[in-house]
Parts: structure tokens; sequence; C-alpha cells
């Protein structure tokens, strides 16, 4: 499903942050990603979810080698990926409702006509019930609102998704029912995963095997 190969990556010319990694998920996989913190693993995590072009390496998504970045990728491989964040606060647009954020990907990509259908299915899933979905993120917690950005990364159904410390800051009881959202989820799809972290029990409890990032540096 994902192949990552001698990928080197980083924000400043000359200066990499991810050195020849390489790393492969097959399809219906949940591969873990084990770390500390600034070693790099959300940059590569950012590479395989296409929102940032490697200084060198290979990137093979569903069989198709990957040449385009962010917006500039075709949309059948854009939409193939689904992404979660460490902080919702920053990933998640503070003038818009949580029933606004879940939908923002059907909303770009034309599908509004799956807009209630699809974000009332989503809401259920992750546990957003009652009134939630028409508050704005200051009025929920963390929790609540990583619920909504777990929601619109699977919107529109994506066969991989890349969980970059998405419960990193939540309790063990929100990591929880995070983590059973995307094991339902899962079941239901095949889809893939790469979960990022640095929670060794977490990532081996819920992953099919996890891979230090020692490991992978070349």
């Amino acid at each position: 499903m994902l192949d990552l190969k001698n990928i080197t990556a980083g924000y400043e010319r000359g200066r990499p942050v991810v050195r020849e990694v390489s790393l492969a998920v097959a399809p219906g996989e949940a591969v873990g990603l084990l770390g500390p913190s600034g070693c790099g693993k959300s940059t590569l995590a950012r590479v395989a979810a296409l929102l940032h072009r490697p200084d060198n390496g290979t990137v093979t998504l569903d069989g198709a080698l990957v040449t385009e970045w962010r917006h500039r990728a075709p949309r059948a491989q854009r939409t193939t990926v689904g992404v979660v964040f460490q902080s919702p606060r920053l990933a998640a647009d503070p003038r818009l409702r949580l029933r606004e954020i879940v939908a923002e990907p059907l909303r770009a990509t034309g599908r509004q006509i799956e807009v209630r259908e699809r974000v009332d299915e989503l809401a259920d899933l992750v546990g957003l019930g009652g009134d939630l979905l028409n508050r704005r993120p200051h009025e929920v917690s963390d929790g609540q609102l990583q619920r909504a950005c777990l929601a619109r990364a699977l919107v529109l159904r994506p066969r991989l998704l890349v969980c970059d410390e998405m419960t990193a800051m939540l309790d063990a009881s929100t990591t929880a029912a995070l983590v059973a959202a995307v094991e339902r989820y899962r079941r239901e799809t095949t889809a893939s995963l790469l979960a990022v972290g640095h929670d060794r029990t977490l990532l081996e409890r819920w992953c099919d095997r996890a891979s230090e990032w020692t490991e992978l540096s070349g």
C-alpha cells in the first residue's frame, strides 16, 4: 500500500532531518513507527501523507509512483490517504463548527450531497454525540476536537490512514476510544495504517508490527 525508499527530507536546503529512510506498509497492515521526539518521524509521516516533497528517494502509493505532492498530487492519490496530526488545535480552523470541519474534504472534492449522511455516520463512529457537531473548537475539549479531526481524515474513505502522534495529548480513555474507532474503520474497509509515536506499549498493542526509528535510518 505504501513503499518509502531511501527517503531524505528536510525543510532547509542541505539540512535534512530524515536521511535514507525506507519503510513499507502492506495492504491491510498496521505499522507502528517508534522513535523519540525530534528524530524526524513527523517529517516522514508528512512525506507518506503526500504533504511534504522529499529531497531524494521514492514514494509508491497503492502501486503507483508519487510524483507530485500536496494540491498538485492527482486527486485519486490525495484521497487515498487520510492523516491525523498531534495537535487538533493547529489542524482545525477555529472559525468552523465541528460539523463543517469533518465535512471539509467532501466540500473540497465537490461531494456536498454526501455531507449530512457521511458526517452523521462518522460522528457515531468517533463518539461525537449530542450537540458537539454544532460547536466550534474553542467550545470543546482537545479530545472532542481530535475526534472531529479523525472523522475528517476518514470522511473520504481513505485506504491508508497516517496517525502522527494522534493520541499524544489525550487521556487514556480518549486514546482508547480513538484507537477503537480507527480499528472499527479498518475492519470495515481493510485500510492500512501507519501510526507514528513514542509510546511503545500503545503501538505494540495497536499495530501488527512496530519499527524502531534507528532500524530505518541509513
